[in-house]
């Protein structure tokens, strides 16, 4: 799968390595070496992946990360953050910002590129989609109470509302509403989004229910939507709620 990649590094040294790595796999590579001109580039031509450094002279990565996130038209940007801090609350600050994976230095080129490899597969937009439901209304489309998540089209929509989603919060609700009311832990979700990675922890998960939460709840601090299950981990509520209408009159 060919791509176009953005690397955003500022030490020349390693974002060559890092080109040489996708080159070798046929991705088309521009390399930045700071924040802003990063910006410049995905604004200018909307990449497959941005490969984000965190620490950068002026606009540091977690400040790309949350201007792209507030944008519209990049919620789709796969991005990953590469940092040689690698304490958890570091890692757990670049996914709340809107992250989709975050590797610490040093890595090998074989870790780099199954990371860029797994971004590039959960962020394809168009899926193929089998011809006997090619353009039938609502073919594939995954239910769940509130939600409907349409992997052809890589949209989400809650109370018939359409909700942006990052490729990692979007995958979540994919998997979650795959199996409507059945109850995922933790670590079964972080297997199906990241794999077996010893520099994610279950909070992970956490995180991304949060961002959720804001997104698809009426009031992400009563959720009903996407529902805590008290020491086993979360579900997707398969109960639609109430409607806009009531909840507004409440």
């Amino acid at each position: 799968m060919c791509a176009h990649v953005v690397v955003a590094e500022d030490d020349a040294k390693q974002a060559e390595l890092i080109r040489r790595y996708l080159e070798h796999e046929s991705h088309g590579v521009t390399l930045v070496q700071d924040g802003r001109s990063a910006l410049d580039e995905v604004r200018r031509r909307l990449p497959d992946l941005l490969v984000l450094d965190v620490m950068m002279p002026g606009l540091d990565g977690l400040s790309v990360c949350r201007t792209i996130r507030s944008e519209a038209g990049f919620e789709g940007l796969p991005v990953l953050m590469l940092t040689a801090r690698s304490t958890e609350d570091d890692v757990l600050l670049g996914l709340d910002l809107g992250a989709d994976d975050y590797l610490t230095k040093p890595f090998s080129p074989r870790e780099l590129m199954a990371r860029v490899r797994a971004l590039l597969r959960r962020s394809r937009r168009t899926p193929a989609i089998p011809a006997a439901a090619a353009g039938t209304p609502g073919a594939g489309l995954l239910t769940a109470g509130a939600v409907t998540v349409d992997p052809a089209r890589h949209e989400v929509r809650a109370h018939g509302r359409n909700i942006s989603c990052t490729p990692g919060e979007f995958r979540l609700l994919e998997v979650l509403a795959g199996r409507p009311g059945q109850v995922f832990t933790r670590s079964q979700i972080l297997e199906r989004l990241h794999g077996f990675d010893r520099y994610i922890t279950t909070r992970t998960v956490d995180v991304h229910v949060m961002n959720l939460r804001r997104k698809v709840e009426w009031d992400p601090r009563r959720p009903t939507i996407l529902v805590t299950v008290y020491g086993v981990g979360y579900k997707l509520s398969d109960d639609p709620g109430p409607s806009r209408s009531a909840e507004a009159a409440r």
